[in-house]
């Protein structure tokens, strides 16, 4: 057993700071007497750590060094700063650049632009659309850009709490050049794409993220998938997807991914790693399988899981394809037709591929998690709702998208533990949250949203390391920290090493903890103490300091 008073080996031959920086200037900020887990997935030991002009400096006995100020860590552990691999922030930074719900588990760097949604790039032509892509548009986020690099300098002009790493989304580039139109894309509106795609990697996307389920995202084929990836991988993108489908169809739809990836030579991001629906719980054993064979091929494929066993997406993911062609006033006026009314609850209640929503799911396991003027049916069962208006499930869930302008958010009760615990341990499965940096306050506190926004890190570190030991503390570390960073080839985060950028969370291992519950969601963590963003506390003794060292991050 690691001797927690013993300096850990690992650390023996780092170099002192005066070595590194060469001068006789003190230390901005010294943490002493914290166990140090590193990020690479080896056990940690007691170390110092010197940080001077926001990086790490020094790692060994500091006890003789001046600083500035010295912050006494005895009994904590000090990690690198978590890196959310998949998040949705792109859209609520712009009301809560304080990023309170993640900065206090510990996320110093988000990964946006996920599920083939991004903010940008606009056309004029099909500003509107755009806008009716996204289910709430905060105060400040009005599509002025066109560029995507116009885009990234408007977020980063305001200030952030934390990083920034930014995709750009498939959905986001079909709508800008060819609106919500569901047919292949000509080859002047497929060369349109392309040049969008190639701006914004030249202007600081990371790579192309897909929404494979989600309209318009969901209308392409392999071949249009294909085309855009070979774009990306030609200015070193990866491939970010969240796959066709899910549920019945998922071996398909991850073999699809892996398939773009080998065709396009770029690497492969499988999003939220999960076999959705009872009928389907078992096979991400063959999801890890392919992912494990694609790697012994010579593909770089890997994954990402949030922690629970509900997923959460927007209500109108209920309505077949055909239902959303032509975006959201098209949408609702098929609502609003009895006849097409009629049509998509055949196509819900029996669709031509996989399970119905109510064989895989099951009405008693919808919640409506945001409802903007509906708040009575926020947290409750669509089936309860059906109950109260006398009518059954599924009209009661097309009529909440008619009352809302079709503007609602849904939390589905449809996945295994035991493939949760399965994808966790994986090695080449990292954390993401799908979530996004919320807050209990204003109109980031609305509704009743999935506790992941504010829980994925500390309940990993409680349930699955501390509870279920699916994890050992250093290996569920490195899902967070430095398998991310790898991912990104981010050389200088994710890491504790001298020279790295000083993201850091210190925290108590012993009282680390989600507080979040889908009945209540808007919590914060228990048991992380202090969160430093290029060496500044923008969590300092479990609370806020205001400050705003983040920064939208460029490609290596």
């Amino acid at each position: 057993m690691l001797d927690p008073t013993r300096r850990h080996a690992g650390f023996a031959r780092a170099p002192e700071w005066r070595r590194l920086d060469g001068g006789g200037a003190p230390l901005d900020l010294k943490i002493e007497g914290a166990t140090v887990i590193d990020g690479t997935g080896t056990a940690g030991g007691r170390v110092d750590i010197g940080i001077r002009d926001e990086r790490i400096v020094a790692l060994g006995d500091l006890s003789r060094e001046h600083a500035g100020n010295t912050l006494h860590a005895s009994g904590k552990t000090v990690t690198p700063g978590f890196i959310d691999i998949h998040s949705h922030s792109d859209w609520q930074l712009w009301a809560n650049r304080r990023a309170e719900s993640k900065i206090r588990q510990g996320v110093t760097t988000e990964v946006v632009g996920n599920c083939g949604f991004s903010p940008a790039p606009v056309t004029p032509e099909h500003v509107d659309e755009l806008r009716g892509f996204a289910l709430h548009v905060p105060k400040g986020l009005d599509f002025g850009w066109a560029r995507f690099g116009d885009y990234l300098q408007a977020l980063d002009r305001g200030g952030l709490a934390l990083n920034v790493v930014h995709l750009v989304g498939h959905g986001a580039l079909r709508i800008a050049a060819m609106g919500f139109a569901r047919r292949a894309p000509s080859a002047d509106e497929m060369k349109r794409m392309q040049r969008l795609l190639v701006d914004a990697i030249e202007d600081g996307a990371w790579g192309l993220s897909t929404g494979l389920i989600y309209a318009p995202g969901s209308f392409a084929t392999t071949e249009e998938l294909l085309t855009l990836a070979r774009a990306a991988a030609r200015h070193r993108g990866f491939y970010a997807s969240h796959i066709r489908g899910e549920g019945a169809t998922v071996i398909d739809a991850v073999t699809e991914a892996i398939h773009i990836g080998r065709e396009a030579e770029l690497p492969v991001q499988i999003s939220h790693v999960k076999a959705a629906g009872r009928p389907n719980w078992g096979k991400v054993a063959q999801v890890l399988g392919l992912i494990d064979a694609a790697n012994d091929e010579g593909l770089d494929v890997m994954g990402d899981a949030y922690p629970y066993t509900a997923s959460s997406t927007s209500l109108r993911t209920l309505l077949p394809d055909w239902a959303l062609e032509g975006g959201l006033d098209a949408m609702l006026a098929r609502l609003g037709d009895a006849a097409t009314r009629a049509r998509i609850r055949r196509d819900v209640l029996e669709p031509a591929a996989g399970e119905s929503m109510a064989v895989r799911v099951g009405w008693d396991n919808v919640m409506i998690s945001w409802a903007p003027t509906r708040r009575d049916v926020q947290g409750k069962r669509l089936s309860q709702i059906a109950a109260a208006r006398g009518s059954d499930p599924l009209d009661a869930a097309m009529d909440l998208l008619v009352e809302e302008q079709g503007r609602a958010s849904m939390i589905l009760f449809q996945m295994d533990e035991a493939d949760l615990r399965r994808a966790l341990a994986h090695p080449r499965i990292m954390i993401g949250s799908d979530g996004s940096s919320l807050a209990p306050y204003g109109e980031m506190g609305a509704g009743k949203p999935h506790p992941r926004n504010y829980g994925t890190f500390p309940r990993v570190l409680r349930e699955y390391v501390r509870e279920q030991r699916v994890l050992s503390l250093a290996q569920a570390i490195h899902k967070m920290t430095a398998l991310p960073a790898r991912r990104l080839g981010l050389r200088d985060r994710g890491v504790i090493r001298a020279g790295a950028v000083a993201d850091l969370v210190v925290l108590d291992p012993r009282r680390v903890a989600d507080e979040a519950t889908y009945d209540d969601p808007h919590r914060y963590p228990a048991g992380i103490d202090h969160v430093l963003v290029a060496g500044r506390f923008v969590i300092k003794d479990g609370g806020h300091t205001g400050s705003l060292p983040g920064r939208v991050l460029t490609p290596p």
